[in-house]
């Protein structure tokens, strides 16, 4: 008798500790290996002065900023790249899409839980890049709980944001400057996003 409480008690030992070892691995995964997403915003590039115009194009200074983003983010490892339904933003992130022969996937401008939903469940561990305006950066960097910003100056289009998701860590933002201070043209400008 003495024999069997002795083994049925070294078998529930065993099951506890096997349990605890197996809930200490899983905790372990969640908190230090699941994947690091990095998310990288950028505001559109400059655009066409074009008061009547809601989605004007690209200016040739946005044109060349948007060839800077080839230039700062071709090797950074990009695996996906979102742009939202305008002109603007769709040709900010063009020649990068085309440098990394990544298709560009279309967001409403207006739906940013959509957007963060995607980036979380579709491309966890990956590196992706946005393009939006100068209201919803900062909605997108909020809603990825980075922080919150305020609405980037209309004559700024030099900011970079970059967004750290973690597993079950707080999410870190850096703010960063790339290519040229916004031009003469842009900083006259004082409309629209």
């Amino acid at each position: 008798m003495a024999n069997m409480r002795f083994g049925t008690s070294s078998l529930l030992l065993y099951a506890l500790v096997s349990l605890l070892l197996a809930g200490v691995l899983v905790c372990g995964y969640f908190y230090f290996l699941r994947p690091v997403t990095t998310v990288i915003l950028v505001r559109h590039a400059e655009k066409n002065i074009e008061p009547d115009n809601p989605n004007p194009d690209l200016s040739p200074e946005g044109r060349a900023r948007a060839q800077e983003l080839v230039h700062i983010l071709g090797g950074t490892g990009v695996t996906a790249i979102y742009a939202t339904q305008y002109g603007r933003t769709q040709q900010t992130v063009q020649p990068l899409a085309e440098r990394l022969s990544l298709p560009v996937n279309r967001i409403d401008s207006r739906n940013t839980p959509e957007l963060v939903r995607q980036i979380k469940s579709n491309h966890a561990g990956g590196v992706v890049f946005v393009a939006g305006h100068n209201n919803t950066v900062p909605a997108i960097i909020a809603e990825l709980g980075g922080g919150t910003y305020p609405t980037i100056p209309e004559t700024e289009y030099d900011n970079m944001f970059v967004v750290t998701l973690y597993g079950f860590r707080k999410a870190s933002t850096v703010k960063l400057k790339y290519g040229s201070a916004a031009s003469a043209q842009g900083n006259q400008q004082m409309m629209g996003k």
